[in-house]
């Protein structure tokens, strides 16, 4: 109860206080900005309710892109990881270069994608895969390479094959890095989308938001973001 009840009076106080400096004009006067370009709780809530529709709409997008992104990372990240665990030659000549390929950002992608892509659904795809890939691939490695070396002797001595040492004891002892991984990931593709849609897109939260932005729609602006930070059905 203290781990809930706690954090959940503290968000009621800082909601509480963010209400009553807003409904004043206090934040806006602090901020040096007018009084409708600072949204209450309440007004945000409000947005959430009317614009209920278009922001299900645009969730919508966003999550396809999500969900195929974090598929394609899935697949390839594990695939990947297999592959440079099962052949040193690999691991040794790409481990490297992936590491090193987290020195660009994927900003600077982005635009590249669009251009190769267009403007549909694939550029976003793209970037979620590529911004989930490397904690799934570099978790599911480490993962595979901390069996327990006494473990797979002794299913050698058994005459055991090597993909049934993969699959027996290799694969069970990655599952909990392979989740690890995971769970970065899906913290991560929401952000990668969200940068897909803002480099160029018709739809989608991201592009909600940008819109929003410059037709100075602040609560509805607030409103999706309250959507995008809602925690996904996977996580």
């Amino acid at each position: 109860m203290r781990r809930w009840l706690l954090p959940a009076l503290l968000l009621s106080a800082l909601i509480g206080a963010w209400q009553l400096a807003a409904s004043t004009g206090v934040l806006a006067d602090v901020l040096g900005l007018e009084s409708f370009l600072v949204p209450s709780p309440a007004e945000i809530g409000e947005s959430l309710w009317e614009n209920r529709s278009l922001l299900a709409e645009n969730a919508w997008v966003t999550l396809r892109e999500i969900l195929f992104g974090l598929g394609c990372a899935l697949l390839g990240g594990v695939g990947f990881a297999v592959l440079m665990h099962l052949s040193g030659t690999v691991r040794d000549a790409s481990y490297p270069l992936i590491v090193a390929s987290q020195t660009i950002p994927i900003v600077v992608i982005s635009p590249i994608l669009l251009v190769w892509l267009g403007f549909g659904i694939g550029p976003k795809i793209v970037v979620v895969a590529l911004i989930c890939f490397f904690p799934i691939t570099v978790n599911v490695l480490d993962g595979l390479r901390s069996t327990d070396l006494d473990a797979v002797k002794l299913m050698r001595s058994l005459d055991a094959s090597r993909w049934q040492v993969f699959c027996r004891v290799e694969a069970p002892t990655a599952l909990p890095s392979f989740f690890t991984g995971a769970k970065i990931a899906v913290v991560l593709a929401p952000i990668g989308a969200v940068f897909g849609e803002w480099v160029g897109s018709s739809s989608g939260l991201g592009h909600l938001i940008l819109t929003d932005n410059g037709q100075l729609e602040v609560a509805r602006e607030f409103a999706a973001v309250v959507v995008l930070s809602r925690r996904w059905p996977w996580s």
